[in-house]
């Protein structure tokens, strides 16, 4: 009797067992037929992306629509498309100066619901794998000032095409003039004037420098690792302190020692100078390494060194480039999180690195065939070790702060400007501004 009553129910069980297994199985059949629409830049590390997607939509039966833009004008185009009831764009690139607009307006989705349903977030993740610099500074709003982690920090995007800064250099040039690797600022700047005296028409190094942000971020490049910050933890400007000044002369030295233009080059002119033999070194984003590998592209292919970033009063590489967020006015949200998700993975970011894009895990530069394909893989991912999420404020004011600094800044490259002087402005400005904004209103 009690056999007979149980084997129908244990069926019963079996069969919602198997049928809830078949259920889960694929987590993305309930998304399968979706049409996803991405705002991404025309960006390398996009590029590589878009290689890679047939690949989500032949696993997940998603489909990916992407509208790719150049950067300036994606911005120009998400602000827009967020103000909307409802927006065009799933899932989007954002370079991180925008976390702090958009997170500010409420535009962007909080992810911990997202990672905090079973049925969306796969418990394969590693979240800890991600570069923890990445994330901070592209990533995560709310904690401290704002814009880093901490007690009252939130995850509103995810790095994918972030960047840090490294030192390239001749191998040649160096070795055949028997000048060391520099491994801290005052080797850096005796190299970089050495170079034109032994290596007559050479620059020592091409860095950007053109008015505006350019000369402010090759500024700031110099700033963190001098041991400077633009404020203190009470939002008092310090950019004109010891550190200040001792990285504006520091870039100085580097642009009068440099190759021919360098006051109005832009990182897409100093990367070329360095590319075509015009300089022996060039310190800026990895995302130009893969360029100078290409011999279609660069006369010093194989030539090229990769080490960490020069230390001064410590090691401080710059965090920036891109990431990707869910707009909270998008249409299709957990297919979109499924894509980030996959793109972020530890599978995906390799497929997306092999394919020429930038890692964003500390697994996948540590990857064999990834170093195997990319000599400066496992340079790179030491580099980031020490990569300094706060090198620059993320918050709301920050675009006019920048602009100020690289005005200023050109005018110490180019009119002889004295740096105290200029950054005693930079500062006195700031703070007005600052107090303008409410920074200042609970001290």
């Amino acid at each position: 009797m009690i056999d007979r009553l149980l084997k129908p129910a244990l069926a019963g069980l079996v069969g919602v067992a198997l049928s809830t297994a078949a259920a889960f199985a694929n987590p993305y059949a309930e998304h399968e037929g979706t049409t996803l629409i991405v705002n991404f830049p025309a960006h390398p590390h996009y590029k590589a992306v878009m290689k890679v997607l047939p690949e989500f939509t032949a696993e997940t039966g998603i489909e990916v629509e992407v509208d790719m833009l150049p950067y300036l004008k994606m911005r120009e185009r998400q602000t827009l498309e967020l103000a909307q009831d409802e927006g065009a764009y799933d899932l989007i690139a954002y370079v991180v100066f925008s976390k702090a607009d958009y997170v500010y307006a409420d535009q962007l989705e909080n992810l911990a619901r997202f990672f905090m349903n079973p049925k969306l977030s796969d418990p394969n993740y590693d979240a800890a794998d991600l570069i923890d610099g990445y994330v901070q500074n592209i990533g995560v709003a709310g904690g401290v000032k704002g814009y880093l982690p901490g007690a009252t920090g939130s995850l509103f995007g995810l790095p994918s095409g972030s960047e840090t800064s490294v030192l390239m250099y001749r191998k040649d040039i160096f070795e055949k003039h028997g000048i060391a690797v520099p491994q801290n600022y005052d080797e850096l700047l005796a190299a970089t004037c050495k170079i034109p005296e032994v290596e007559p028409g050479m620059g020592g190094m091409a860095s950007r420098a053109a008015s505006g942000h350019q000369a402010s971020h090759a500024f700031l490049l110099h700033l963190a690792p001098l041991g400077g910050r633009v404020f203190d933890g009470q939002w008092n400007p310090i950019i004109n302190n010891e550190a200040g000044v001792q990285a504006a002369n520091a870039l100085k030295t580097i642009v009068d020692c440099g190759p021919e233009g360098s006051s109005a080059f832009g990182p897409s002119e100093a990367a070329n100078a360095f590319a075509t033999g015009k300089a022996a070194m060039f310190m800026d984003s990895i995302a130009f390494a893969p360029g100078f590998e290409d011999p279609e592209k660069s006369s010093v292919a194989g030539k090229v060194g990769y080490a960490l970033h020069p230390e001064g009063v410590r090691r401080g590489s710059q965090t920036g480039g891109f990431g990707i967020a869910i707009p909270k006015n998008g249409q299709n949200k957990e297919a979109a999180f499924l894509l980030m998700q996959w793109l972020t993975s530890k599978a995906g970011d390799k497929k997306v690195a092999m394919a020429g894009g930038n890692p964003s895990r500390f697994s996948t530069y540590a990857d064999a065939e990834v170093q195997a394909k990319f000599p400066f893989a496992k340079a790179f991912g030491e580099a980031l070790k020490h990569a300094d999420p706060d090198w620059r404020p993320i918050i709301p004011p920050w675009g006019k702060i920048n602009a100020d600094i690289g005005t200023t800044m050109s005018k110490v490259l180019t009119e002889g400007l004295d740096p105290q002087a200029a950054l005693d402005g930079v500062a006195e400005r700031a703070r007005a501004l600052m107090e303008a904004e409410g920074y200042y209103t609970w001290k």
